[in-house]
């Protein structure tokens, strides 16, 4: 997910929890954790800075976002309480855990997909059910934090917890229905990946077979729709490719699948996933 989808994963986690009999330095603490934890799975983009072998692709949402680096996270996050905060209260860790869980769990429902069980698989799981940013979890939130406005302090947290309620809801619901498109698809072609779209209920389904990627548009309310047929050159010479360019190679292991381009001018591959008004932004090539 966005950056601001995982700040508002985390100020509704802070707002879900009974603070009612708890001191402001307490208070604190958990907003400190419950928004810190939220984001410190993405602390990897500053890999970027010591990338010289093109590896960030695999970098981001690698092991940062392993669900067994989550323990982990959480115990910092309590540790750094009892230091800037003098809180030492076990409601932390569980707090961060749940915080640093959702996060690497809610990337998994996207095209982008996570390292989730590194370092004991390199896979990037995804499971494209979830666009990258999701104006519904925004809208679900927002609600959430007006309506709290107008009630009582003992009563808020049950609005936030109504909305994860809500979210969870949403989530299963866009992945039942990508779990049948996904079915629906894999009769007939030998490689499939989900794009979810930005309006509910619509999905992009990325087919190949025999170098030839079909990108269909279809949902529950729209008919099946081709977008953009794509030849891949399935022949060309990659490892060429990759000894010039290793973003390349790891842009080809990150991807399910890639279209490669070979012609006069250029050597390359790009993710379909991605692919937009005749161009994917994850594109690496090399000129002849």
């Amino acid at each position: 997910m966005d950056t601001i989808t995982h700040t508002l994963f985390g100020l509704s986690l802070y707002g879900s929890i009974q603070k009612d009999k708890v001191d402001r330095r307490t208070k604190m603490a958990y907003l400190f954790t419950s928004v810190g934890a939220s984001q410190i799975p993405d602390s990897d983009v500053i890999s970027q800075l010591w990338d010289t072998e093109g590896l960030y692709q695999m970098w981001h949402r690698g092991i940062t976002h392993s669900v067994f680096l989550t323990p982990i996270w959480a115990l910092l996050f309590y540790v750094l309480c009892m230091f800037f905060f003098k809180v030492k209260d076990k409601r932390l860790f569980f707090l961060g855990w749940l915080a640093v869980v959702i996060h690497n769990t809610s990337d998994l429902f996207n095209a982008w997909g996570t390292g989730y069980l590194e370092p004991f698989s390199q896979t990037r799981i995804t499971f494209g059910t979830i666009p990258i940013i999701d104006f519904v979890f925004w809208v679900i939130i927002g609600s959430a934090y007006f309506l709290s406005k107008k009630t009582t302090i003992l009563k808020k947290p049950y609005y936030f917890r109504a909305a994860w309620f809500l979210i969870v809801l949403h989530v299963s619901l866009q992945s039942v229905q990508g779990y049948y498109y996904y079915q629906k698809y894999n009769q007939d072609y030998e490689q499939i990946a989900l794009s979810a779209g930005f309006i509910p209920t619509t999905f992009q389904v990325i087919t190949k077979q025999e170098g030839i990627v079909t990108i269909f548009q279809d949902g529950i309310f729209q008919r099946k729709e081709i977008q953009y047929v794509l030849e891949s050159k399935e022949n060309a010479d990659l490892d060429y490719l990759f000894s010039k360019s290793p973003k390349a190679k790891t842009l080809y292991q990150w991807s399910p699948f890639v279209v490669i381009i070979d012609d006069d001018k250029q050597l390359g591959i790009y993710d379909p996933r991605f692919y937009r008004n005749g161009q994917s932004f994850l594109y690496e090539y090399i000129t002849y």
